[in-house]
């Protein structure tokens, strides 16, 4: 999942709107998006020709990570005959261009609405979305609460952080772990930051001490991953998932433990952050560190050795599945369903590294690199 830092303010709520019913109108409707663009779409009608109308909403379209999605929805809507309106807030956490586009959305006769919501301002929206019988489409984040959205497609956060977490057990082969835990807030409870942390520290074999909170581990132990071994927790630092605060997290690492060995990385701007002040020290040849995301460019710095590992996400996966998966629903197919044994559905996760080690499954950059997304 890639990290926004802004949260949303609540808004008042908005009257409610009516939908189109029956032969849908083109209404010529602007969507405001990011950049000096308002918008795209291949068509605003709805129905139209047989077209089924379907919304994107992301929060940004400065993001590579959701520029994928926008890419990739645009290719699965012209396979299954959609109409496809993007939209995007001018900022992380720009709710309001987001409402609007759901209204707009409700206005035009869509049949359903992905979004990647900028927070919980949305949700009023949303519900009147679904109440005007659009299918509502999470990518990526869960809303809260998860039952705003009809279903969300996303990566098992928990899993791509222990995949990371195994593979730096394995990698350490029973050496002493000194460990940076480079998180994404520490004055706010966000799911993808409680399971990424919480996944990497299970994945070496550690207990998180707690299921809802950060920081809760015992801050020095055994780590029973590969052939274990003892830990330290050096820190936890916030990052805002940021390459500024990525270096100034490690900064305030080193300063607090200059033997750390071990970085877990929110994130790939995180840990790039962390890379710049390891080579600012002269100890980025001495730490390994794992990140989460799978971007083209993030894969690269597994070649380099900047990572030692990189937890892969699939963001134009996301938005293509949701995608086909409106227009069959439109067109009376059934409705998409959750992962067995999870409250979403997985669009799956691996582990990419340039040193593959024994009793992991790992993919080498160049494979990992036919699905990774950005430039």
């Amino acid at each position: 999942m890639n990290i926004s830092s802004s949260q949303a303010s609540s808004r008042r709520s908005r009257r409610t709107r009516v939908a189109a019913i029956g032969v849908s109108v083109c209404l010529g409707a602007t969507l405001a998006a990011c950049g000096s663009s308002n918008g795209s779409s291949s068509s605003s009608a709805s129905g139209g020709g047989g077209k089924v109308g379907v919304s994107l909403i992301l929060k940004t379209l400065t993001n590579p990570y959701f520029v994928s999605m926008e890419k990739d929805a645009k290719t699965q809507a012209t396979k299954d005959n959609v109409s496809l309106t993007v939209a995007a807030g001018n900022t992380d956490g720009d709710t309001q261009t987001q409402i609007t586009a759901i209204d707009n959305a409700i206005s035009r006769g869509d049949k359903g609405i992905l979004i990647t919501t900028n927070g919980d301002a949305v949700n009023a929206a949303l519900n009147r979305a679904k109440q005007a019988g659009l299918f509502v489409i999470a990518l990526d984040t869960a809303p809260n609460p998860a039952g705003i959205a009809n279903l969300t497609y996303a990566t098992d956060n928990a899993q791509a952080g222990k995949l990371d977490g195994q593979y730096a057990a394995a990698a350490l082969n029973g050496k002493p772990a000194v460990i940076a835990m480079l998180d994404l807030f520490n004055n706010q409870v966000v799911s993808v930051d409680i399971n990424r942390d919480h996944g990497f520290l299970e994945g070496m074999g550690i207990n998180p001490g707690s299921k809802g909170e950060n920081g809760k581990e015992a801050k020095s132990g055994t780590y029973s991953g590969g052939k274990s071994g003892t830990y330290t927790i050096a820190c936890h630092q916030p990052t805002q998932g940021a390459i500024d605060g990525g270096r100034t997290a490690m900064e305030n690492c080193l300063s607090a433990n200059p033997d750390i060995n071990v970085v877990y990385a929110i994130n790939e701007p995180a840990g790039e952050g962390a890379y710049n002040a390891l080579k600012a020290a002269g100890k980025e040849k001495n730490v390994a560190i794992y990140a989460i995301d799978g971007s083209c460019a993030g894969l690269k710095n597994l070649t380099s050795g900047e990572f030692a590992a990189d937890a892969v996400q699939y963001p134009g996966k996301m938005a293509a599945l949701g995608v086909d998966s409106i227009a069959k629903l439109a067109r009376g197919g059934s409705k998409p369903s959750v992962t067995d044994g999870k409250s979403f559905h997985d669009t799956g996760t691996a582990v990419a590294a340039a040193k593959p080690l024994g009793g992991l499954t790992v993919q080498t950059p160049s494979q990992a690199a036919s699905a990774c997304w950005g430039n």
